[in-house]
Order: C-alpha cells, then structure tokens, then sequence
C-alpha cells in the first residue's frame, strides 16, 4: 500500500477471551481494510489503548476479571473518540444496559451475529467517527476565524477612526487648496485687468471702481462666494473685448460711433466671453460679461434678451459699468458728475435697468460714502507713513498708470511698508492705502462664508 492509502485505515481492537471467537471475528474482517488488533482481557486491551492510537474497540460482554461494560466504560472515560460495540449474549442484558449507560457505547450486536451485518455496523461506526472528526475540525477552525475576526472587529473601528481622521485632513487641505486656487484666479484677473488698463486711455479706465461696486453690493446684500466672485472677475474683464480696438475708438464715447463702428462696438461682450470660455473657472464670469449690455426692455445687445432672462450678475454689472462709464466720458460725450449719473440710470430704470436692481443700487451709491472703499467701518485708509506691521490690505492698490501693485488680502511687513514709501517717492506720487488690522482681517476671515 502506498502511503495516502495507509493513511485512511482504520485501526480496530477485538477484545474476547476465547480464541474461537477471536479467529471468526478475523475471519469476518478478512478483505476489509483495517489494522486489526487482538485482546484476550480487558487489562491488555487498555494495554494497547495506551500505546497506540485506535478507532474501533469491538468487546465481548463477558469476561472474566473485566467484564465488556466496564472495559468500554474505561474506554469512553479516557479516549471519547474511539468508536465502541459490544458483542453480548441474549441472557447479558444487565451487562448490555451498563455498556450502554457508562461506555455510551455505539452499537450492541446479539450473538451469534450476522456477518454482513457486522461489516456494515463497523463501517457505519467508523463514518459516524469520521464526520464527528470532522465536525470538531471545523468548529476548531470556525473557532479560530471568529477570535481572529473577533480581535480584526476590536480594532476596526480604531482604524476606521484613524483613517475617517485622515482623510479629513485630506479634504481639508484640498478645500484649503482650492480655496486658494479660486481666490488666486479672482487676483489674476485683476492683475489681467490693469494690464488691459493699459490699452486704455487713463481717463477712460474704469475697472477698479466696477469692481469696488459689485464688491459692495455683494457685500451689503450678502452674496455667496461664488457668485461674488464670479462677478468680481467679470468686473475686472467686462471690456476685454475692447484689446483689438484701435486708439481712436477706444477714446470715443458709445453714443458717437458711427455705424460701422457701432457694430464693432456691440460685438465686443461676445468677443471678451470668447477669450474666457477655454477657462473652466472663468465660464460663469465669461457668461455674465456676454449679456452685460442687454437691456430690461429686451433692445439691448448681443441677444436681446429681456427683463429677467438677462442673468443676474449681467443686470448688476450694466449698473456698475454704466454708472462709472457715464462719469468718464465713455457713453456720453459730456461727462456726468456722481449725482447726474445716479439721476441718468433712474431715469431709464424698467427700460435699461431692472427696475428692483436699479433702485437697490442706487441706494448702495447714495447712502455709502463718496469713496465705497470707505463704506465698512472696518476698514482704514492711510498715506503709507501711517502703515503698521501686521495690517492687511483691504482693497488693491494701483500704481498712478492703473498698473496692479498688491492685491487684497496681502499682510503687510516692516519690509513691504519701507518699499511702497521707496516707491511712492520714485514716482513723486501719493498712495492712500484701505486696509485692516490685523484683529478686523482675522474677524472679516473667519465671517466670511
């Protein structure tokens, strides 16, 4: 036999004290696959228990010394798993009923027994062994999953907690970042801004005041953050579209343009939407400077889009660039004072203006200060002798050209201050600079949602 197929013999122990009864019991197993052992007492028969493993212990009832009952009983006190049957006599039912008491014994077969039956009961004692073999095994393993899976649970949730930490660090830091990247393409475009200014005549510039206005309407009306800064952005590139106009139109005021130039003229909210489109963060801006010329009655330009279908932020920003244009001599011929332009865009509310808009911003322009900068009580405007450490820039600063020197936001230092005094005397100018402390900046910081 090879060495797996001796792994699955059964070992099997006959116990009697009669020869004969021993020989036809080997007889019955000859053929069948077992080790067979053989005792003529119940004294060696716990002999050959002790030194070798066995499966199936068959015992005669009757014995002297040690009768069949109490051998088995032996037998279940100290191996459980060994399998046992008693051979007994129809007058050993005393013996039969202790066997079956304390030897828990499988099977009781009568004599004389049948052969066939025999074999079978052995066989069906042996398969019975092996799925309780089996069974043990599995809830041996099963026992060891669930500890193992027990201790996995007991730190799951310390893991989950470190990880759930983690991974809101993660977010937070993403936030943080793209917090800072919408902030910084908000400063971009205003730095794109003062270069466009310069394409433009200086009296005709008129980007730093739109985007101080719709800065303070969205402030006085609490405006989320996306939609103020989208409106910031296209206060800062309404006129991109005006870069391929030549000098000679740049300087003329809209109501004088000739018909040719007229239609040049209108075409320019489309052409600045077009420059910005191919930037994701400015589609929304680059959407509300397109149908920034519309008009309340629907004649306005490039779509004629009427009363509310004219988006929001293009209704608002008609107001701020109108407003300003009027004062620089960049719709009318004759410019307009404060007061005259104020009394201009009332006189065209519900046909130019949205009516309920016109009459909030009006009142922005009318009961804040002269300057709006000035208009938070929050916010200090200082020469720059008069800047302090740790203050924080609450409006951009333009150079005398329209050139962006330091964006809102921007912490002030010892070293920063002595260079904006440095070059404030290179240009024989004079810079009144808006800002806050740093206690306001920190309070204005963690209000704004």
């Amino acid at each position: 036999m090879n060495e797996s197929s001796t792994a699955t013999i059964a070992s099997v122990l006959l116990v009697d004290d009669e020869e004969n009864i021993l020989s036809s019991l080997r007889r019955v197993l000859r053929g069948e696959a077992y080790s067979v052992q053989i005792a003529t007492g119940g004294e060696q028969a716990l002999e050959i228990l002790r030194s070798q493993p066995v499966d199936l212990v068959i015992s005669d009832a009757r014995m002297p010394g040690m009768d069949g009952a109490t051998l088995l009983a032996e037998v279940q006190k100290h191996w459980p798993e060994t399998m046992r049957i008693l051979l007994t006599g129809y007058a050993d039912i005393g013996t039969t009923i202790r066997a079956i008491n304390q030897g828990q014994i499988y099977r009781y077969i009568s004599k004389p027994w049948d052969d066939d039956e025999l074999r079978l009961t052995m066989r069906q004692a042996l398969a019975y062994q092996h799925s309780e073999r089996e069974r043990l095994r599995l809830e041996a393993l099963s026992q060891a999953q669930n500890q193992r899976l027990q201790e996995l649970n007991e730190t799951l949730e310390q893991r989950v907690m470190a990880r759930t930490a983690e991974l809101e660090q993660t977010a937070d830091m993403l936030d943080l970042a793209y917090e800072e990247l919408k902030r910084s393409y908000v400063t971009a475009t205003e730095v794109f801004s003062s270069l466009v200014n310069q394409r433009i005549p200086k009296d005709k510039q008129t980007n730093t005041q739109v985007i101080a206005l719709v800065r303070a309407y969205a402030e006085l009306h609490g405006l989320d953050a996306a939609p103020s800064r989208d409106l910031t952005m296209a206060a800062a590139l309404y006129n991109i579209g005006k870069l391929t106009w030549d000098d000679q139109l740049l300087g003329r005021p809209s109501d004088l343009l000739y018909k040719q130039e007229r239609e040049r003229y209108r075409q320019y909210p489309v052409q600045g939407e077009s420059l910005l489109m191919t930037l994701e963060p400015l589609q929304d801006a680059a959407r509300i400077i397109r149908h920034h010329q519309e008009r309340w009655d629907g004649s306005g330009f490039p779509d004629h889009l009427k009363g509310e279908a004219t988006p929001f932020g293009s209704r608002l920003l008609k107001l701020a660039v109108d407003f300003i244009e009027l004062q620089r001599g960049s719709i009318l011929e004759r410019r307009l004072n404060r007061d005259e332009a104020l009394l201009l865009i009332n006189k065209y509310s519900g046909r130019l203006y949205d009516p309920q808009l016109c009459e909030q911003f009006i009142s922005l322009c009318t009961e804040l200060a002269p300057d709006i900068t000035l208009a938070d009580p929050s916010i200090l405007a200082l020469d720059t002798r008069r800047l302090e450490p740790g203050m924080v820039l609450a409006r951009n600063l333009h150079a005398d050209n329209g050139m962006l020197l330091l964006n809102e936001g921007k912490p002030l230092t010892a070293l920063l201050i002595d260079k904006l005094i440095a070059f404030e005397a290179s240009e024989s100018g004079h810079y009144t600079l808006f800002v806050r402390t740093a206690e306001d900046a920190t309070f204005a910081t963690e209000t704004t949602p």
